[in-house]
């Protein structure tokens, strides 16, 4: 359905009625419907300025001959939802934001979409809806934030949440830690290393939804408005020429954006929402699908967490773009997708290059000769679980030690901060799966803690649930089947010895199955308690990590 069966004829006059009771013409009513879906509010460092954006976009559409007409969504911090009851709300908010804008688009016969965002779980729900619906669309993210300034180096989110485990060990006092929390974050925009923000606005300029620039214009640079009053205008192009995510979401798409995402070295929340964006074009993307081309493709950019590079520099040395000529060039892209400018990948990228090779490493001298996931499969996660292995301290590649076992992150975390975790220790946290959480919480503080504490290259931490962005260190989520689902991982007690061998793509428990099979019997099906009903038919519905934690299909 589009806007003339909404506002043509005789019989659609109480429709126009309410439309001009908003101040809107005939000629105005007349022109295309292009929803500006804005997740504006006040909460989020991110999302405070979008209203600016948003206005840029509607500019635009204005500009091209559209009508836009703004909607709101909600929209979670992860930064300031962490480490508490608030991050079980995180993921679950992905599939809300996704039905409503999938209801208002449906329920008003827009033509078309601008979907401005900027966090986490918002963009892969806004391209989500986008590919479910399929009607021209287009992203536009409101862009990073600078990084801090510290006496040494730049800081961010991550060396606030680290100096958090520093002052538990008397390693910096109260002053210093207050001088980190008032400038590590200076300013609007998506926290500004590659952390799963970030990440996923890269992605969107490399799936091809979003123009080029999406991922990296700093959010307080007028480039990023100028940015979103082309893609007003562009969105106009795309209704007229009947452009539809379909034709842009393919699975060569998808496969760029993979190997983009290994290239940068980007979070791990990317083997949850890449394939939860693909299942809702009819593509099936898989774990194995992303560790077939992380093996493939060099790790290029060293960024933070795991380097000391934000995206202020990646753009500065050329942004997405130039890192993808320097694929495209090696034959490690699919040049002939289509994408929004209404070009082919191939042709977007004739004219760019790499400006700072400090940045963007060229294929010959990479950072590290694989991408940045690893996934790891064994006894202990038979369908799959997931590691940034690039922001991985060598020492900790392999490494084998007794489990110290808890069922929720807030026992885990008192635990490393008391310092009973010792050095070799394999801390596990079960239950916080999708289903257990339920939500499939972030554990950015612990893996922080214990950063902080110096524990980082002889302590390892495994999950069922996931990690933010900012994690780094040996640090393994979306282990699959989830100890709720009965997956091994509930099954694991205390002295266990854990075995990991990230190059040989490895996560065993090793504990001989005769003795598995005797726990197997007494175990009995535990999750952590809700109170809310959403969280109660998103545990009966939702998915595992494996599979990106989507609904299942009724």
């Amino acid at each position: 359905m589009n806007s003339d069966n909404v506002k043509k004829g005789f019989e659609r006059a109480p429709h126009r009625s309410l439309l001009k009771a908003n101040g809107y013409t005939d000629w105005e009513i007349e022109r295309p419907w292009i929803g500006v879906v804005n997740a504006y509010n006040s909460i989020i460092p991110g999302h405070i300025h979008l209203n600016r954006i948003a206005q840029a976009v509607k500019d635009g559409v204005y500009a091209g001959g559209g009508l836009p007409l703004e909607f709101p969504v909600i929209g979670v911090c992860d930064g300031i939802a962490m480490g508490h009851k608030g991050m079980k709300f995180s993921l679950p908010s992905r599939e809300l934001i996704k039905d409503s804008i999938e209801l208002m688009t449906q329920a008003h016969g827009l033509d078309g979409l601008v979907l401005v965002t900027n966090c986490d779980k918002i963009i892969p729900a806004m391209a989500m809806a986008a590919s479910t619906l399929d009607i021209p669309a287009i992203v536009v993210s409101g862009g990073p934030m600078m990084a801090g300034v510290g006496k040494d180096c730049a800081t961010d989110l991550s060396t606030v949440f680290e100096a958090v485990g520093k002052k538990a060990v008397g390693a910096i006092s109260d002053q210093e830690l207050k001088e980190l929390e008032d400038w590590a974050c200076p300013t609007c925009g998506s926290c500004s290393g590659m952390f799963t923000a970030n990440t996923m606005n890269c992605m969107m300029e490399a799936l091809g939804i979003a123009l080029p620039g999406n991922g990296t214009i700093p959010a307080v640079y007028a480039a990023r408005d100028r940015l979103a009053k082309d893609a007003g205008r562009r969105i106009m192009d795309l209704v007229k020429e009947d452009v539809r995510p379909s034709s842009i979401l393919t699975e060569r798409a998808f496969e760029n954006a993979v190997a983009v995402d290994m290239a940068l070295g980007g979070s791990t929340n990317t083997a949850l929402h890449l394939p939860a964006v693909a299942h809702a074009a009819g593509i099936s993307l898989t774990l194995d699908d992303m560790d077939r081309i992380s093996r493939r493709t060099p790790h290029l950019c060293s960024m933070s967490p795991g380097g000391r590079h934000h995206i202020e520099d990646l753009w500065r040395a050329g942004g997405i773009q130039a890192v993808m000529k320097e694929l495209l060039d090696g034959g490690l892209l699919h040049g002939d997708v289509m994408t929004c400018t209404g070009r082919p990948l191939s042709e977007n990228l004739a004219s760019c290059s790499v400006s700072d090779r400090n940045v963007i490493r060229p294929l010959s001298a990479p950072v590290d000769p694989e991408g940045g996931i690893a996934v790891l499969k064994g006894s202990l996660a038979p369908d799959g679980s997931v590691v940034k292995q690039t922001a991985v301290m060598a020492e900790m590649m392999v490494h084998r030690g007794p489990a110290r076992v808890f069922d929720s992150e807030e026992d885990a975390s008192a635990a490393i901060m008391a310092g009973v975790i010792v050095d070799g220790d394999v801390i596990v946290i079960r239950y916080e799966g999708p289903k257990g959480g339920p939500g499939m919480r972030e554990m950015l503080a612990p893996t922080s803690a214990i950063m902080g504490r110096g524990q980082g290259s002889s302590v390892a931490l495994i999950t069922d649930g996931r990690f933010s962005g900012a994690t780094r260190g040996a640090s393994i989520g979306h282990v699959s089947p989830e100890a709720a689902s009965g997956g091994p991982i509930g099954l694991v007690r205390d002295g266990d010895i854990i075995s990991i061998d990230i190059p040989a793509r490895r996560l065993d428990l090793l504990v001989d199955e005769e003795e598995l099979e005797i726990r197997r019997k007494d175990w009995v099906p535990s999750c952590q308690e809700t109170e809310m009903s959403y969280m109660r038919r998103y545990r009966s519905f939702v998915t595992s990590g494996d599979k990106g934690a989507v609904f299942q299909d009724p």
